[in-house]
């Protein structure tokens, strides 16, 4: 350990010889972390500097620098506004080169020294600006942050950076990561490329992009078919790049995400275009969407289509104008005035004059990267105006702690360039992304501004037309598909076939489900009330079967019971007026009364069956029809059987039939026969009464609309009794066949019992094979056919009788017919 601390020691004097660099004096310092070269070797074993003159020299990183002199220059010579931000004082700035990891260490360790060590005669800095790499961040954020020195970086975009717990002064003018991974899984939805490919780089930056896109891509059902990390090239990592390259193609991926800052990109595209890989899309970072490096590239044209986040574009308002006139005076000043002294034997920087010297050229990439550094220094400016108490004439403090600083940076909330910024509660800005796409023509780069990204709210705008979509051979015009298995149709499920939730079959959904929409791993089931058949992609409504009023066949029903009722009252009628003719006496007298009002109740039953089902009409339709028919055939009967009791067994059984005629014997059969079936109607409503019901299972794509209970047990007792009651009544009618003509309507009662057996029978078939609304006009037409076979069997030849035969409605004739009898039996 003593050894190591003492390699530092040596290191860290090595390194302080930078204190010479660029810099400037003021009343308060700024550190400045830029990098000026790239020297992007691994972590060695051993600690040691690395030697930043051998890296190439970074153009970005020159802008930066320029960037950091303009704010500092704007605020000191009071350039922007009548209200200076630090009257009476002045900022200054010390740079380091950040070339390396290393390098990125030891600037933390040298300032932390210059902190604790206060000589008392040199300014400390009050705030860091950079660096520009998420990866040369994280030991820097977290030493600083143990002080509270503010730290405000211009490109580190890992979002594990927003963690305030660990980085608790860390802030940066470049959006997090988080928002950057939200933006492209927006885009990857919005094109629906749910198969993808994810590679990063080999960095905290493409490592924790991956990570948190793989996450998030889960929850939008997208699939990553293929992962894959980005290392330096070097030879070993030749062989490792190449199969990389040759998985993406096996894994038939359209879409390529690649999270990775532009060094290791720029290393990566290479094989791509060694193995002729062309046609696919191609998702980019904010760190080489834009990037020069990139499309540099010897053959990059050929790769596809680049889709690529971009930070938001700010126009940088006098920027090019300052890097400009600062050229000339680099020779002859000195760094006491604040310009580069380029003789100094740390930063080597011959090959950065002569760029500066030969023109420079601002791209979009160091034009925003340059005013998030702006940003910066402004923010700092602005808490130092809260921390010293400034007003427009002079500041009321003079000592400052970083600490402070920090306290106030939360805080800060101004506009510049026309652009409101702050910090939020992670040390984030509220800004969001542009969405730009790479355009070819003749060889010739250029990008466009297709789309952007907001954070907050969330909000995606994208015009596809404005893309240019490559093939693998000419520019095509549709959207390229990037899908494991296509989209199933809509009444088809998918059957996952693989380990991934995009590889799939389709499903046909069966009858009485639906899928309406694509993706969905199992189907609907439609509401009680509807049906589909298989395949469907939505439900229909049943069709409601019941015997409406106004339906055709009701209105025809209608008007056969308005006949039925006109015959049976009109009977009524006739009979009443004749009550004390013999035709009417034979026929039984006030007992036809009775029957043909008991037939009208029946016919009047079938009301019921009309219309919508309702709790009244399901109490009351078969109770009503079964009493009421009940009372008809125990008449029948009874005068069946007076009939051949007088007839037939009067001179064998004389006192028995006496005795049951003296006794009101028949009144009594028809009262009990009648309360017997009231008896068992009341018992099955109260135990188990009927109610409107909806029958969803006879027919698979209608509802039957009936009352319940149908073919219950109380319902099948009332029908028992019945029946049992016609087959009494059919008996004792046929019995009396033989009898006198005015007194013999077996035939017509044999005939009329018939047709009743019939129409029911007739019913029965036809509701165990159909609910619908022909059965119910069934169940109508069995009821008044069975009225209108008893009437004409029974009341129809006594009313021809009566209205046509008047001659044999006499009491002389029906003497004739019983002696012509007697003497035909004799």
């Amino acid at each position: 350990m003593g050894e190591m601390l003492l390699c530092f020691v040596f290191l860290l004097c090595r390194f302080r010889f930078c204190d010479a660099g660029l810099n400037h004096a003021g009343d308060y310092i700024i550190s400045g972390w830029f990098p000026l070269h790239n020297s992007d070797s691994a972590v060695p074993s051993t600690p040691h500097v690395t030697d930043c003159k051998q890296g190439l020299t970074n153009k970005h990183g020159y802008h930066l620098v320029q960037a950091l002199r303009y704010a500092v220059e704007e605020i000191n010579n009071n350039n922007i506004s009548d209200k200076r931000l630090l009257p009476g004082l002045t900022l200054g700035y010390q740079t380091y080169d950040l070339c390396s990891l290393p390098a990125s260490n030891l600037a933390t360790l040298d300032l932390l020294t210059k902190q604790r060590n206060r000589s008392g005669v040199e300014n400390l800095a009050v705030a860091v600006i950079g660096p520009d790499s998420s990866t040369y961040s994280f030991t820097p954020a977290a030493a600083l942050g143990a002080v509270l020195m503010p730290q405000i970086s211009y490109e580190a975009s890992n979002e594990l950076l927003s963690n305030k717990l660990i980085y608790p002064s860390f802030f940066r003018t470049i959006p997090s990561d988080k928002n950057q991974v939200d933006a492209m899984i927006h885009i990857l939805s919005r094109f629906n490329w749910t198969w993808i490919a994810l590679l990063g780089s080999d960095n905290s930056y493409g490592l924790q992009g991956m990570q948190s896109l793989s996450q998030q891509a889960s929850l939008h059902d997208i699939c990553i078919a293929y992962q894959g990390i980005i290392p330096a090239v070097t030879d070993k990592t030749k062989k490792y790049m190449q199969d990389m390259v040759k998985n993406i193609i096996k894994t038939k991926v359209n879409t390529i995400v690649v999270f990775s800052n532009k060094r290791r990109a720029s290393g990566f595209f290479p094989f791509v275009i060694e193995q002729n890989v062309t046609g696919k899309v191609w998702i980019g970072t904010e760190d080489w969407s834009v990037a020069s490096i990139i499309r540099n590239i010897p053959g990059i044209s050929t790769i596809g289509t680049v889709i690529g986040v971009s930070v938001k574009y700010t126009e940088f308002k006098g920027f090019e104008d300052f890097e400009r006139l600062s050229v000339p005076g680099l020779v002859d000043a000195g760094p006491s005035n604040g310009t580069v002294n380029f003789d100094v034997p740390c930063l080597q920087n011959t090959d950065l004059y002569q760029m500066a010297i030969q023109g420079f050229s601002l791209e979009p990439y160091d034009i925003v990267s340059s005013f998030n550094v702006y940003k910066a220094v402004y923010a700092v400016a602005h808490a130092l105006h809260k921390v010293l108490n400034c007003n427009s004439e002079r500041c009321q403090k003079s000592k400052v702690e970083p600490w402070e600083v920090y306290q106030q940076l939360k805080k800060v909330r101004f506009s510049i360039q026309n652009t409101l910024f702050y910090f939020d509660k992670n040390g984030d800005p509220i800004t969001g992304y542009d969405l730009v796409t790479w355009i070819w023509k003749d060889d010739q780069w250029s990008y466009k501004v297709i789309g952007s990204y907001s954070p907050d709210p969330i909000e995606l705008q994208l015009d596809a037309s404005q893309i240019q979509w490559r093939g693998p051979v000419s520019p095509v015009s549709s959207v390229p598909e990037s899908l494991c298995s296509p989209e199933c149709p809509f009444g088809n499920r998918q059957l996952q076939t693989g380990q991934h939730r995009c590889c799939f079959d389709c499903m046909a959904c069966p009858a009485f489900t639906f899928l309406n929409k694509s993706g969905y791993t199992s189907c609907q089931p439609c509401a009680t009330e509807e049906w589909s058949e298989s395949e469907s992609e939505t439900c229909l409504q049943r069709t409601e079967l019941y015997l409406p009023w106004d339906s055709l066949l009701s209105l025809s029903l209608l008007a056969y019971l308005a006949v039925t009722l006109f015959l049976t009252i009109s009977t009524a009628l006739i009979f009443l007026l004749n009550l004390n003719t013999p035709v009417v006496k034979s026929a039984g007298g006030k007992i036809c009364l009775l029957m043909l009002a008991s037939l009208t109740v029946a016919s009047s039953s079938t009301l019921c069956h009309f219309g919508r089902p309702s709790q009244i009409g399901c109490l009351l339709k078969q109770p009503l029809f079964i009493i009421s028919i009940t009372v008809c055939l125990a008449c029948v009967t009874v005068r069946s059987f007076q009939v051949v009791c007088i007839f037939k067994w009067s001179s064998k059984l004389p006192r028995y039939y006496e005795t049951w005629a003296k006794n009101r014997g028949p009144e009594m059969f028809i009262f009990i026969s009648s309360l017997l079936e009231f008896f068992i109607s009341f018992l099955r409503m109260v135990i188990d009464p009927p109610f409107p019901s909806q029958d969803f299972d006879f027919y698979h794509d209608s509802v039957v609309l009936e009352c319940s209970k149908t073919l219950s047990v109380g319902a099948f007792a009332e029908l028992i009794f019945v029946a049992v009651l016609s087959l009494v009544c059919f008996c004792m009618s046929y019995m009396g066949k033989d009898l006198p003509a005015n007194y013999n309507e077996a035939k017509c009662i044999t005939f009329s019992l018939m047709i009743y057996m019939i129409s029911w029978i007739t019913f029965f078939t036809a509701y165990c094979v159909s609910r619908g609304s022909f059965s119910m006009a069934l169940y109508v037409g069995a009821i008044l056919t069975s009225v209108l076979g008893i009437h004409g069997g029974y009341f129809l030849p006594k009313v021809y009788i009566i209205l046509i035969k008047p001659q044999m409605n006499t009491t002389a004739h029906f003497q004739n017919c019983i002696q012509m009898y007697t003497m035909a039996k004799q």
